[in-house]
C-alpha cells in the first residue's frame, strides 16, 4: 500500500473557531472538507512542508506553530499518516488561494460537516484540548 506524509496545520482564531477548507472538483474526495495542509515533497520535514502548503494554500507566513499529534489512516488506496502542528502565529490574510472553499467554523459544529475520514480524530483532540 501507497504511503503518503502529509503536512495539517490547525489554525484558531480569537473566537475559538478553527479554519477548514473544501476539497476542489481536482481532488480525490471531492467536496469533503479537511484541515489546512499537504502532501510532503522529496526531503521536506514536516514543519517545512506545512509552511509550503500554508503559503501555496492560503496565502500565509507560518511563524510559530507546535506539534501536536501524528495519526495513521488507511484509505483504500493509501495509507495516510498526518502530522497535525497548531499554529500558533502567522502573518497575512488567509485567502483561499487554490480556489477551494474556506470557512471559520466553531468547534462544536465540525461534527455536522463532512470531513475527511482521516480527519477526525483531530476533531476529537481539538473538542479535548482548545
Amino acid at each position: 500500500m501507497k504511503r503518503i506524509d502529509v503536512a495539517v496545520g490547525l489554525l484558531l482564531d480569537d473566537r475559538g473557531r478553527v479554519l477548514i477548507g473544501q476539497r476542489t472538483v481536482q481532488d480525490q474526495y471531492f467536496a469533503k472538507w479537511e484541515f489546512p495542509g499537504g502532501k510532503f515533497e522529496a526531503g521536506e520535514t514536516a514543519m517545512q512542508a506545512l509552511d509550503r502548503e500554508l503559503h501555496e494554500e492560503l496565502g500565509i507566513q507560518n511563524l510559530i506553530s507546535t506539534p501536536c499529534m501524528e495519526l495513521q489512516h488507511d484509505y483504500p488506496d493509501r495509507r495516510v499518516r498526518l502530522h497535525v502542528m497548531r499554529v500558533n502565529s502567522y502573518q497575512g490574510k488567509v485567502q483561499a488561494k487554490e480556489g477551494q472553499a474556506l470557512q471559520w467554523l466553531p468547534l462544536a459544529q465540525l461534527q455536522e460537516v463532512d470531513l475527511l475520514a482521516g480527519n477526525l480524530p483531530i476533531v476529537n483532540y481539538l473538542m479535548r484540548t482548545a
